[in-house]
């Protein structure tokens, strides 16, 4: 009995360490939005799955910056952010937030310089 129960423990705690793995970004409202229920965008000038949003760009659009457990599939991948890190791609174009988004669903990014428009499926 004791050997069962102490197998039982150790499979239960091997469960529990294991990385859970974090999703793609939900759909809200037609356009998508990230864990903490902020507005992607994407951006017309970014080409082959590369951002073209750098240095003052990225400060008022950063990047859409991928979880140390997130796990793309599908048409959801990661890319290379401006400053090297991964950043979230829906079918291949970079995703972003807005930073005068000031709130959860905020969508005042939707159309700014008829270059930036709500990320959609």
């Amino acid at each position: 009995m004791r050997t069962r129960t102490t197998l039982f423990l150790m499979l239960l705690c091997a469960g529990l360490s294991s990385p859970a793995f974090a999703e793609a970004p939900k759909t809200q409202n037609g356009h998508f939005i990230d864990s903490d229920g902020a507005t992607l965008y994407t951006f017309d000038k970014d080409s082959d799955g590369k951002s073209a949003c750098s240095a003052n760009c990225a400060k008022n659009w950063p990047p859409a910056l991928v979880g140390q457990d997130d796990v793309a599939s599908g048409d959801w991948t990661f890319v290379e952010s401006h400053d090297g890190k991964s950043q979230w791609a829906y079918k291949g174009k970079p995703l972003y937030r807005y930073a005068k988004d000031a709130n959860p669903g905020d969508t005042t990014g939707d159309g700014v310089g008829g270059v930036w428009h709500l990320a959609k499926p």
